[in-house]
């Protein structure tokens, strides 16, 4: 049923990462398979079952999503439940970024890999990882990157790292932004629990890259433009969503901003855990 059989997991062979087991031919986001087209859909079948009789999930503006071509799914990120509840958004087929101690068995391997993921290292400037979101992208796939890194906890939005928006920009596909309500209720960081509480998520408008710059590179200050306006959608996002989820968002002091980070380079996000 699965690349488990044709090629052999392989281990990580730099001793300073984390040891991780992908299937072979699989490393950074290749095309899925029929068998691992197929096991998606089981799965996607199986969380959005869930998802609705336990959390009583709710989408809105699902209007939003394209139905053709790549795009960036970009959603506020406060639980672990956030990553399986997303493909709720769509029937199509996403990719996934993940943190590479995610890949440590050699089943976890396989099951991500099957499912839609691919591994990431956390905290570098990972250009395999960007290369490999870029060739999703290409591909016309959709690729689900959580901006702000990492799970967080509170109303306000952390500031974002420019992987959204660099591949925005360097492959023209648009973001969608989703705001997500009462994920950190039914589940908040660092718990073990999972509380049957009422789950929503709000769809946003698009948003569409500017062209490329000069000899087809990536401005810096599109960027920076584009992640600002992706920050300030995903906050009123996450604001409906946490108050259509019975959990409304209070008001807080806003945090600084992350250090500015370069278009040449930027840091990848979206790196679930």
């Amino acid at each position: 049923m699965s690349d488990m059989s044709s090629g052999a997991p392989r281990p990580s062979v730099d001793a300073a990462r984390v040891e991780v087991y992908i299937p072979g031919s699989h490393e950074r986001g290749e095309e899925m398979s029929l068998a691992q087209r197929l096991f998606y859909r089981l799965v996607r079948a199986v969380v959005v079952f869930i998802a609705h009789a336990y959390f009583r999930v709710r989408v809105t503006g699902g209007e939003h999503i394209p139905s053709t071509g790549p795009f960036i799914l970009s959603p506020v990120h406060r639980s672990n439940l956030d990553t399986p509840v997303i493909a709720a958004v769509s029937r199509r087929r996403l990719r996934y970024m993940g943190k590479e101690s995610l890949w440590k068995s050699r089943f976890g391997g396989w099951f991500l890999t099957t499912a839609g993921g691919f591994p990431v290292q956390r905290g570098s400037a990972d250009r395999d990882a960007l290369r490999a979101g870029r060739e999703v992208l290409d591909r016309g796939e959709p690729l689900v990157l959580f901006p702000e890194g990492t799970r967080q906890f509170g109303p306000v939005v952390q500031p974002l790292f420019h992987g959204a928006a660099y591949l925005s920009c360097r492959t023209g596909a648009p973001i969608v932004p989703v705001g997500i309500g009462g994920s950190e209720a039914a589940m908040p960081k660092g718990s073990k629990m999972v509380y049957p509480r009422k789950l929503t998520m709000v769809v946003g408008e698009p948003i569409h890259p500017p062209a490329l710059g000069p000899k087809g590179r990536v401005p810096r200050q599109a960027v920076n433009t584009l992640t600002e306006q992706l920050s300030a959608a995903i906050q009123v996002l996450f604001d409906q969503a946490q108050e259509l989820a019975g959990t409304p968002n209070l008001p807080s002091a806003p945090l600084p901003a992350r250090p500015e980070e370069t278009a040449q380079e930027p840091q990848p996000d979206g790196q679930s855990d």
